[in-house]
């Protein structure tokens, strides 16, 4: 019978190990969160105190201003799709408001396209 190198032999044990999860199973530390920062735009708008951090209060105003623009699209969009005027948008009025998207998007593109810097071709 032939004998197998050693290397062979070794190999699959430390495939497997080299594939498990790390973890911090035994540890009593949470697994940290990547905390996604504010753009400069943002603190610029909300960092009232200019410590370069949004505390609960700016983040109050943040959240507050974006429900509000979030609001005003949901209306904006009910006054424009609501063709029945109940205030809801039924399938058919969804559909419709998600086609005109889609076809925006498409415009969007192909303008965007027929712009382009003409010194684009010649980098390529």
């Amino acid at each position: 019978m032939k004998r197998i190198p050693t290397v062979l032999r070794i190999a699959p044990g430390l495939l497997a190990l080299a594939l498990l999860p790390v973890s911090n199973a035994g540890t009593d530390e949470p697994v940290p969160k990547k905390e996604k920062l504010p753009s400069k735009a943002v603190l610029r708008k909300y960092d009232a105190n200019g410590d370069g951090q949004l505390d609960d209060g700016e983040l109050a105003r943040q959240k507050a201003d974006e429900k509000a623009k979030r609001d005003a699209q949901r209306a904006e969009e009910l006054a424009k799709y609501d063709a029945d005027r109940n205030n809801k948008l039924s399938k058919a009025e969804r559909e419709k408001m998600k086609a005109d998207k889609a076809a925006a998007r498409a415009e969007h593109k192909a303008e965007k396209e027929t712009t382009q810097d003409p010194h684009d071709e010649e980098r390529k």
